[in-house]
């Protein structure tokens, strides 16, 4: 049985070097523009040239796209293979259904890859406000059928999901479009981390506030939402279509949730993580103190730890 320690939300639980990212975090981030006045886009472009508060994406040379049809033509899958592949981890990028990109995260497929012997896939889906729900939830749902019928083609046949974020949700979303329209349950893992899973606002969403720009503040979420989900109240937003914490959690994989004690998603996570072994899945729930949202772009010690522990269930429950 999984327990809460309450020593894991005390301020004395934070490292200092949380705490000096949290507030390097929030210094670059003030006065900085929003996406909504200037145009996603914008913010886009700005992200792929390294300017924002994240660091700039380094390319891993190893990387290759692979093309693949999807719901409204061609949808490309940024890999990264191992050595000796044994399947496929089909990652899904954050950026609040609007921002990021499959080419921004091959540090981190290059990890997964090489720790698991897994083919890390991210998928270049279509992002709102372009493209609203159920674009990328659809591109995300064909490249995981793809996938499950290709798999051999990668060497093996383990096959894991996840993703942070936005991507986390799309990850669970797919799960369950996956179980409930194809009747199909071919992942062995997900990997969710610090994802948001009730687009109507969990308390701690709503509660967080816009003082501290953190990364992820209230209005943030507030406003991706209405950019994926546009003209939709936020009880029609917990349909559990759109948000997986109301949907039916029956028969999936084991799941681990990763999350930190600064993050506005903080109850997105504790409270999908209960809801998925209530359900009668294994699930784990690894909390950082201090840490923000996104906090895995930042070089600390909790991000180096939380990766670890990543890979490591991964192995797990591939094994």
């Amino acid at each position: 049985m999984t327990k809460l320690d309450p020593a894991l939300f005390s301020d004395a639980a934070i490292p200092p070097e949380t705490r000096s990212c949290n507030d390097a975090i929030v210094a670059a981030m003030t006065g900085m523009a929003e996406w909504w006045d200037v145009g996603a886009q914008k913010v886009r472009d700005a992200r792929a040239r390294g300017e924002g508060a994240f660091p700039p994406a380094a390319k891993s040379e190893r990387a290759k796209w692979i093309e693949i049809d999807g719901p409204a033509g061609k949808l490309e899958l940024r890999a990264v293979a191992p050595a000796k592949s044994r399947g496929v981890y089909l990652h899904i990028h954050g950026g609040g259904h609007v921002l990021g990109a499959a080419d921004q995260q091959d540090r981190l497929l290059e990890i997964i890859a090489d720790t698991t012997n897994l083919t890390a896939l991210s998928v270049e889906y279509r992002l709102a406000p372009e493209n609203p729900y159920p674009a990328g939830p659809d591109d995300c749902e064909a490249a995981a059928l793809w996938v499950s019928d290709h798999l051999s083609d990668f060497g093996g046949s383990k096959l894991a999901i996840g993703g942070e974020s936005a991507g986390a949700h799309l990850a669970a979303m797919t799960l369950l479009r996956l179980r409930d329209k194809h009747g199909r349950t071919p992942f062995n893992a997900a990997n969710l981390v610090f994802g948001v899973f009730d687009l109507g606002l969990t308390p701690s969403a709503r509660t967080f506030g816009d003082n501290e720009r953190l990364i992820l503040r209230t209005i943030d979420i507030i406003k991706f939402g209405e950019a994926f989900l546009p003209s939709l109240t936020p009880e029609q937003k917990r349909a559990p279509e759109l948000s997986p914490l109301y949907a039916d959690l029956s028969g999936l994989c084991p799941a681990l949730f990763t999350i930190g004690t600064r993050d506005a998603l903080l109850d997105d996570s504790l409270f999908m993580h209960a809801r998925w072994i209530a359900s009668g899945n294994r699930g784990e729930l690894e909390i950082y103190p201090g840490a923000c949202h996104g906090f895995l772009a930042f070089p600390i010690p909790q991000t180096f730890a939380s990766l670890q522990r990543q890979t490591a269930f991964l192995n797990e429950a591939l094994a």
